[in-house]
């Protein structure tokens, strides 16, 4: 009787109290603890938008219902909320990308980019088809097929493992709704790009040179879309003589 009374009273006397609209906020979140927010997890995406220190729409996972949600509980406007998801910039399959020798050892791309010359593709920029971005992905939403990496556009949540993972840096988040991407990452000067791989950007500009927006720039050999002024009209892959980008 006794110890129950005292942990009654210290129960009430050493409460922590808990921000309301914090306990609701979490609530709204879908739970993933993926990180991609930029926190360590849901509780501390919460606790931070509570405190007015992340906006409404901070979670990549939850997209607008979620940010709309919280926007209700905090009595604020949520803000545009971008659909994004992941796209691997590499085409190199196993039949279009050449090998620089056979690679038998442990199957992650970190361990493999420390070999020689970076792994054993011939394209020191192309995927190494080992999935570390696979085995990072809480939503199973990339796998390897036929040699490089594949992402389903609708499993994928945008929450950015896959991104870091990366040690080639071929990931990164892209809008859902624009559908235009260069599938290559490779800096390299055209005769080296020609010689490793059947479909690699060469850098020979005609796609900026046609693009009526703009919106496509040529830089360090490799073609990269603003997709802030990409009207999809799809000048830059009708031109494209190595049919790279998708």
């Amino acid at each position: 009787l006794f110890i129950g009374v005292f942990l009654g009273v210290a129960g009430k006397k050493f409460a922590i109290e808990v921000d309301e609209k914090e306990a609701q906020i979490l609530e709204a979140l879908p739970g993933n603890n993926c990180g991609g927010c930029g926190y360590a997890g849901c509780a501390a995406l919460a606790a931070a938008i509570a405190k007015g220190e992340a906006p409404a729409n901070q979670c990549p996972v939850g997209g607008a219902a979620v940010a709309q949600a919280i926007a209700g509980i905090l009595g604020e406007e949520a803000g545009e909320s971008v659909h994004k998801v992941a796209f691997v910039k590499c085409a190199g399959t196993c039949d279009k990308a050449k090998q620089a020798y056979e690679y038998t050892g442990i199957e992650d791309c970190v361990i493999a980019s420390n070999m020689q010359n970076g792994g054993p593709k011939g394209c020191s920029y192309g995927c190494m088809g080992f999935g570390s971005c696979v085995k990072v992905c809480p939503f199973d939403a990339i796998h390897v097929v036929n040699g490089i990496a594949v992402v389903d556009q609708e499993a994928c949540k945008a929450c950015g493992k896959c991104v870091a993972k990366c040690p080639r840096h071929l990931i990164e988040l892209v809008p859902y709704d624009k559908q235009i991407r260069v599938a290559c990452g490779s800096h390299a000067k055209g005769k080296a790009v020609t010689t490793a791989c059947e479909l690699g950007c060469i850098g020979c500009k005609k796609c900026e040179k046609n693009c009526p927006s703009e919106a496509i720039t040529v830089t360090d050999f490799c073609a990269h879309i603003d997709y802030d002024k990409c009207t999809g009209c799809g000048k830059c892959k009708e031109v494209c003589p190595r049919h790279i980008i998708l």
